[in-house]
């Protein structure tokens, strides 16, 4: 359960608070921070990830928000932060957000962080930071920590396009409808999964995907009990679909669909030779390009020189 904002949060104050961070023994001072709406990406497992830019962020802003003030705690007093985190999350970003909007306004810097990982990645963070865009206010990423990067590049699938798609519906018609979607994107696919919804997921996807996807569930990445477990979707559906007991975080990473064959240039040929009797040229190759996906011009071109075969 998310801790609340109070009304002493409504117009959090600085103050004279000290404006450091300890690195092992050494205690290094914070810059001066320039107003601006900074989304700083803290840890989503080991401490140690954090940046040098996000603890001096993290330590000089002027405010400091993020998604549950016990979490970030954590963080902050592993690295001997004395700023003061307020909430805001979903349950209370419409009385928060206007708060820390109300901070930029009076040329004060805001800091906001998510629970681990990178903010506006599935959080509400994204409605301050266009609130902010739409206020005229400078709005500042810091990169870092994320979950989908991190579980892409340690899967070991394609990263030459990929897309991540968040959580899938829980309802398992829709999610297999939302699995059906994708299921010709031509990218790695990158979901956030739940450990008691990760077999049901799995069995839905090599159903829908296709039994011999490469895939590759991504477990507790950068924390003790890490563990990247792959194999075909079938692999997967077949040892998560059991008895298996699953904890801890999850980002499910699936490969691309198989690249298709180029169709026969024969059954091409037979196929713009029907359709043209049918119909126009220009119709005709287009209708094939829908077909065979092969560029409708060259299609076209094709079509005219059957056409003029004896």
């Amino acid at each position: 359960m998310k801790d609340k904002t109070t009304e002493r949060d409504a117009a959090p104050d600085a103050g004279t608070r000290q404006r450091s961070y300890r690195v092992h023994d050494t205690i290094v001072e914070a810059r001066p921070i320039e107003p601006a709406l900074y989304l700083v990406a803290t840890p989503i497992g080991n401490l140690g990830d954090i940046t040098l830019r996000a603890l001096e962020t993290l330590a000089g802003a002027d405010v400091l928000a993020c998604e549950d003030t016990r979490v970030t705690r954590v963080l902050l007093d592993r690295y001997g932060i004395a700023n003061r985190p307020y909430a805001y999350h979903e349950h209370n970003a419409n009385e928060a957000g206007p708060r820390l909007i109300a901070a930029l306004d009076a040329g004060r810097s805001v800091a906001l962080v998510s629970d681990a990982g990178t903010p506006l990645v599935s959080d509400p963070g994204y409605r301050l930071a266009q609130t902010a865009i739409e206020a005229g206010h400078r709005v500042v990423p810091l990169p870092g920590p994320s979950a989908p990067l991190a579980a892409l590049v340690g899967s070991g699938l394609s990263n030459e396009a990929f897309l991540f798609a968040g959580f899938l519906p829980s309802k398992d018609k829709a999610r297999r409808d939302r699995l059906g979607e994708l299921s010709r994107v031509p990218a790695t696919l990158i979901f956030f999964e739940s450990p008691h919804r990760i077999g049901a997921t799995l069995v839905g996807a090599a159903e829908t995907l296709g039994r011999e996807r490469a895939a590759v569930v991504c477990r507790e990445l950068t924390k003790t009990f890490e563990e990247f477990r792959r194999g075909t979707l079938g692999d997967l559906a077949d040892h998560y679909g059991g008895d298996v007991v699953v904890k801890g975080e999850i980002v499910l990473v699936i490969g691309p669909p198989p690249e298709e064959a180029a169709p026969d240039e024969r059954d091409v040929d037979a196929l713009l030779t029907r359709l043209s009797a049918e119909m126009p040229a220009g119709k005709a190759a287009t209708e094939a390009a829908k077909v065979t996906g092969l560029n409708r011009r060259t299609l076209y071109d094709r079509l005219l020189t059957l056409k003029e075969q004896p």
